[in-house]
């Protein structure tokens, strides 16, 4: 047969090829819009995998089962599968296969995100990037798909990184072709952050408290925004055109409930505050948490909500010497042992979750971190659920991908065998039928010692090839008495070569040896190349047998703890709050009662359901009762403390002057050991106030201590509202460049902002009164504002100066309300009349002061006179370890001489007044 025949001979079978897989891949070529260029790509997109162990969906498996896949979909799979004539096989023996997995919030491309967005009909704060989506922000480049894959993930949901409201998240194919052909699903939900970004630079907001109210600010704006526009487009006439906003347009489906809000949370307080949202909104949640779900876990049964487990587990705490093993805390420590076990919890409780490899700085440490929770009691059908089942259907994607179905995508991951095990490790992931080979099984093991005879003997001695780190070989050429490190060292599978390079001083060559050879069994052969010499023959023969390479099992310690479910989760903390008994007797005690009856000696206090029932002598025990003798003990009411910041997840939103939005109660914290102790020290009731960094501050908190309660438990329901303002130099000199900076400022944007509301309010009575045009936009700033005018919140006043506090009395009388009470007041004592009249009351301390220039003048005798004035008076600490001790602060005022019942009026009855509790 002739050269010419030959060669149209070869060229007509394969355009016959051609034309016989046209049909079968006709079908990915109709999806498709863009058009070939040159030569169109056709590879073959059938195969089949027999002999595998297939596990089809969690706890359904097939033992030598055949999967056969056709143009990136599921053609079939079971045990008596015909295997088409076209499809290429694969022995699978020893193998199993799983459906591929499925991260559930991921970054991936999401790398070096867009900070500045400058284009548009863009929110007012950088933090609201709603409009965004993350395929249209997906940079393909580097994109971590890689990286996931070789943790078995097929599929992810790409969240965008930056802002507070953070994008539309998409569901991705984890293949290396375009964006356009890799999406699976858009808008699957609006990331939200509770944690600002820092990459916007100093703006509001700049704490959680903020983040909290810019969050219901948005949602309303959101709402506002659909009706706004309806209402505009329904009659036009005579009305001011709704501004175009992209970010409130794009949150449509989100205040209607349709999209969800995906909260990334990096706390158990987080989720309870992500969960608060729905008692306001009508949003639907979905929580991404952060490994501290264990805590909190009759909550999430009792309140059920879509929930993904990342499994970054905390590093072994430092306890190598005594003095590590001090600063090492208990609710550490505990979450060290407990952290592992959060997936098993949750799954014994009937809470069902999806995985993801959030927080995994390297993605090959999924899979250890996962068998680590399976170790901890994670049942292994529940696991494989967290990765494909559980996530599919959350994410909408159940009818395509999960499980390995007629008829779905052929994404699945190939194993050595059962993947929560450590000796299994993952050969292959196919994504949409594509193949991406992760850990190659080797046909050919080259390393281990090779005995090499060469042609004229210059190269005879002993090839020692290793391992040197997963997937790079190295070792030694022996030669004589003289050991040479390898340069290099590499085996070629597919054309069974193994190359390896080596300094040839010690054979009088100037440069490097390069040896090559082919494999054949136990023995090699091939030539020697070195600078200046003639090539050589070689061969050599495997001196020793090749040690297995089964990877032993990764030593993990014994979990034999039993650690009780705490709340709060550290020190003192309880498995369970007290009962309450239904009534209780204190007998034979020094009664403080604090009202007309004053101190009684050797009487009873009876307390039925939480309430005091009775004060008296020879009281009754109800049936049941708890009796305590309490002789020669002293009994008061619970200490109540008027300022304190402690227990908060931050205490000023500084990014305005202005921030009558954000509330206290928003982000109480149950993990505060000072609780414990000012609860020890006698105080049960306390006013957590915002800080002091804006003339109109934050909304204040009135709570209990109650220990081991959940904080919104904490939230006493009834009390009044207050809010904090600010006089001095601290509202002044906070901030970036912010009005004002002068103490003329804070009493003008104070009177400015009054002015703002009477404006809002009268806009909202016209719009009730008609109800026509376009609503009113709903401003939280400005309820507040106008709450405070009417008198439906009460203002508690940071103040030092006696000039600023009467500038404050007379700016409230200008505007009919009057101020609940100022607090610090170290010059109150100078316009103490001025303040009775007013009907203010003071707040102060027992003996601080002179710390600072507006707190010179100041004495010790301030209570005193203030409270002889007629004015409510109170103290307070205004610090986490003076609150544990407030009889103490009452005490100091018998020094300046109060009598002792009055003394301690300021830490119980009269603070109690003055709180309106």
């Amino acid at each position: 047969m002739n050269r010419a025949f030959t060669t149209k001979l070869k060229l007509f079978a394969a355009a016959f090829l051609l034309v016989g897989l046209v049909g079968a891949t006709s079908s990915i070529a109709q999806t498709q819009t863009s058009p070939t260029d040159g030569m169109r790509v056709n590879t073959p997109a059938v195969h089949a995998f027999t002999n595998a162990t297939i596990v089809t969906s969690p706890g359904q498996s097939i033992s030598s089962g055949i999967l056969v896949i056709r143009n990136g979909v599921v053609e079939a799979v079971g045990r008596n599968v015909r295997v088409p004539a076209d499809a290429r096989i694969w022995d699978m023996e020893g193998k199993t296969i799983y459906p591929g997995f499925i991260d559930a919030h991921s970054d991936v491309g999401m790398k070096e995100p867009r900070v500045e967005l400058d284009r548009g009909a863009l929110a007012w704060n950088p933090q609201l990037r709603a409009h965004l989506s993350a395929e249209k922000e997906y940079n393909r480049e580097d994109d971590g798909s890689e990286a996931l894959r070789s943790a078995g993930f097929t599929t992810a949901l790409s969240v965008p990184p930056l802002g507070i409201f953070q994008g539309q998240a998409a569901v991705v194919n984890l293949g290396d072709g375009a964006v356009a052909d890799r999406v699976v699903r858009s808008g699957v939900a609006q990331g939200i952050n509770l944690t600002r970004s820092w990459d916007f630079g100093f703006t509001y907001p700049t704490s959680p408290i903020g983040v909290i109210a810019l969050i219901r600010q948005t949602l309303y704006d959101a709402d506002w925004y659909e009706q706004a526009h309806a209402a505009f487009r329904g009659n036009p006439s005579g009305l001011q055109r709704p501004e175009s906003n992209a970010v409130l347009a794009a949150l449509r489906d989100v205040v209607n409930g349709t999209q969800p809000m995906l909260f990334e949370t990096r706390s158990d307080e987080e989720i309870l505050r992500a969960m608060r949202f729905t008692n306001e909104f009508s949003i639907t949640p979905w929580i991404l948490g952060n490994g501290h779900e264990y805590r909190i876990i009759d909550y999430l049964s009792d309140n059920p909500v879509p929930l993904i487990l990342p499994l970054a587990f905390p590093d072994t705490p430092s306890v190598d010497t005594p003095e590590d093993a001090l600063n090492q805390d208990l609710a550490t420590l505990r979450h060290y042992y407990l952290a592992p076990e959060n997936p098993a919890r949750l799954n014994n409780a009937g809470i069902q979750f999806s995985f993801t490899t959030k927080g995994i700085d390297s993605k090959t440490d999924f899979l250890a971190n996962l068998r680590d929770a399976v170790h901890a009691g994670l049942n292994r059908n529940s696991a494989l659920a967290a990765l494909t089942t559980n996530p599919a259907s959350l994410l909408g994607i159940e009818s395509t991908h999960g499980t390995l179905e007629t008829g779905k995508a052929a994404n699945f991951v190939v194993a050595s065998g059962d993947i929560f095990e450590d000796q299994s490790r993952i050969l292959d992931v196919w994504v949409d039928g594509k193949h991406f080979s992760i850990n190659r099984e080797d046909a050919f093991n080259a390393k281990g010692e090779w005995e090499i005879t060469s042609s004229d003997g210059s190269i005879d001695g002993t090839l020692n090839i290793v391992e040197t780190r997963p997937g790079r070989l190295g070792g030694t050429m022996t030669i004589g008495e003289e050991e040479i490190t390898l340069s290099s060292a590499s085996v070629h599978q597919e054309s069974r070569r193994v190359r390896v390079e080596f300094p040839g001083e010690s054979l009088d060559a100037n440069g490097t040896v390069r040896l090559t050879a082919s494999i054949s069994a136990d023995r090699l052969f091939g030539w020697a190349e070195m600078p200046g010499h003639d090539r050589k023959q070689w061969s050599a023969e495997r001196a020793s047998a090749i040690e297995s390479e089964e990877r032993e099992p990764r030593e993990r310690k014994a979990r034999d703890l039993e650690l009780a479910d705490l709340r709060p989760a550290m020190e003192y903390g309880i498995e369970r709050l007290p009962e309450q008994p239904g009534a209780v007797l204190v007998r034979n005690a020094t009664v403080w009662t604090m009202g007309p009856d004053g101190i009684l000696e050797n009487a009873d206090l009876l307390v039925r359901n939480g309430r005091v029932a009775e004060v008296g002598k020879n009281l009754s025990a109800p049936r049941n009762a708890v009796v305590i003798d309490a002789d020669g003990k002293h009994v008061t009411p619970g200490l109540i403390d008027a300022h304190l910041h402690s227990g908060v997840d931050g205490v000023n939103e500084i990014g305005n002057a202005i921030t009558a939005e954000v509330r206290m109660g928003d982000v109480l914290n149950i993990n505060n050991i000072w609780m414990y102790r000012q609860l020890a020290g006698g105080l049960t009731t306390a006013h957590v106030m915002h800080g002091s960094a804006n003339a109109i501050g934050g909304q204040n908190v009135h709570i209990k201590m109650r220990w081991g309660a959940l904080s919104h438990d904490l939230i006493i329901d009834d009390a009044p509202r207050t809010v904090k303002f600010a006089l001095g130099e601290n509202p002044k000199r906070v901030g970036s460049d912010r009005y004002p900076d002068t103490r003329m400022g804070v009493e003008q944007i104070i009177a400015d902002r009054f002015n703002m509301a009477r404006d809002y309010e009268a806009r909202w009575n016209a719009w009730e009164q008609n109800q026509t045009g376009i609503p009113p936009r709903r401003d939280i700033r400005m309820d507040a504002i106008r709450d405070i005018l009417n008198g439906d919140i009460l203002v508690q006043s940071h103040s030092y100066r006696q000039d600023e506090i009467l500038m404050l009395m007379r700016l409230a009388e200008d505007y009919d309300f009057r101020i609940k009470a100022f607090h610090h007041g170290v010059e109150a004592f100078k316009v103490a009349p001025e303040l009775a009249e007013h009907g203010a009351g003071a707040v102060v301390w027992s003996d601080w002061g002179g710390f600072k220039i507006e707190a010179y003048d100041n004495t010790n005798y301030n209570a005193r006179l203030l409270h002889e004035a007629g004015v409510v008076t109170s103290l307070h600490s205004d610090n986490s370890q003076i609150a544990s001790r407030m009889n103490w602060e009452a005490a100091k005022m018998v020094r300046v001489g109060v009598d002792p019942e009055t003394a301690l009026s300021m830490v119980t009855s009269s603070t109690a007044k003055l709180l309106g509790i």
